[in-house]
């Protein structure tokens, strides 16, 4: 019996759906203030997380039913899930883009192990390059190991690197113009994350957001930019610009100013198994039951299919009818 040709994974508003984002587990070493409560998460029970053989099928029939080219591997943090090299390795087999979000903060003892498994490409999170203020932020004092992590990065092949840094009003703002002159200077991309409500505390409000014009002219004034055709974009979540003399690139990622909605391609699965069509999804499809109750390949591609046909047109963030997701951007993976 030959495999069954793949298939455009479509919702109802015409969009095709390439990229898969799988959270391998919902802990962390660090407490970021936006992310989750400084004390007190509760983690999932070993035995609710999904195997690496249950990951690697899901990823397998998204990839063999529906034409994934995309995989990012996200947290919590990664990098905290024993033998990660692991479930890279497995996913790797497939032939697709694969990528990971972290932290940074062991990536000098896991680059080189990481990329000889099959990891393509990384991306390096931070928000302060000033290391009381890092400390402030995750609770942890780490700077010098994210910045070590970055280098060893560089160095295990893992390129190009893209650093991400979530822009909050009053708290970080003023070190953006200090972020892209760090990436011109390190070879890094850097990509600027409007601040979302997705904070464990509840506390968001839109006054916190700095937007996208705002940083883009901040960097401008200093760094001149072209602006990179919306046209090169595709589904990528980040508007690109260029710097004039040619020294790299920077992203902003203008998810509540201007959102992307109507060209996202990607799907979610959590840590525990739960497929989510949005970042802001108000549902889940539970594919551990499905997966642990003997369910076919066919059956796992019939739900993936009705769950992201079921996908709404955006998620209407400053709305009146907004919704919150009742989880924290740790449970869900980024």
């Amino acid at each position: 019996m030959t495999d069954p040709t793949p298939s455009d994974l479509v919702d109802g508003y015409g969009r095709v759906h390439r990229d898969l984002r799988i959270s391998v587990t919902d802990r962390c070493n660090y407490r970021c203030t936006y992310c989750m409560p400084a004390e007190g998460m509760p983690w999932l029970p070993r035995q609710e997380l999904l195997t690496y053989e249950e990951l690697a099928r899901v990823a397998r029939v998204c990839v063999e039913r529906f034409g994934f080219d995309g995989i990012r591997l996200t947290g919590g943090e990664p990098t905290v899930r024993a033998h990660l090299p692991v479930l890279i390795e497995k996913l790797a087999a497939l032939g697709v883009d694969l990528s990971l979000t972290t932290n940074g903060s062991t990536l000098r003892l896991v680059a080189h192990d990481l990329a000889a498994a099959g990891l393509q490409r990384i991306n390096v999170s931070c928000d302060s390059l000033r290391p009381e203020r890092f400390a402030a932020i995750t609770k942890r004092d780490d700077l010098p190991q994210v910045l070590d992590g970055i280098a060893a990065a560089h160095e295990a092949g893992l390129g190009p690197v893209k650093l991400n840094v979530v822009v909050m009003r009053g708290v970080n703002d003023d070190e953006i113009v200090d972020f892209a002159t760090y990436g011109r200077e390190h070879d890094v991309e850097v990509r600027f994350i409007e601040f979302m409500p997705l904070d464990a505390q509840g506390a968001w409000t839109d006054d916190q957001v700095v937007s996208q014009a705002e940083i883009v002219a901040a960097i401008d004034a200093v760094h001149p930019l072209d602006e990179v055709p919306a046209a090169e974009r595709g589904a990528d979540p980040a508007a690109r610009w260029r710097y004039r003399d040619g020294r790299g690139h920077v992203g902003v990622i203008a998810s509540v100013t201007q959102a992307f909605c109507e060209s996202c391609d990607r799907v979610r699965l959590t840590a525990e198994g739960m497929l989510r069509h949005c970042l802001f999804a108000t549902r889940e499809l539970d594919l551990r039951a499905l997966l642990r109750e003997g369910a076919s390949d066919d059956d796992l591609a019939d739900a993936i299919r009705a769950e992201v046909g079921a996908k709404w047109a955006g998620h209407q963030i400053n709305q009146v009818h907004f919704i919150r997701p009742a989880r924290s951007m740790s449970q869900i993976g980024g």
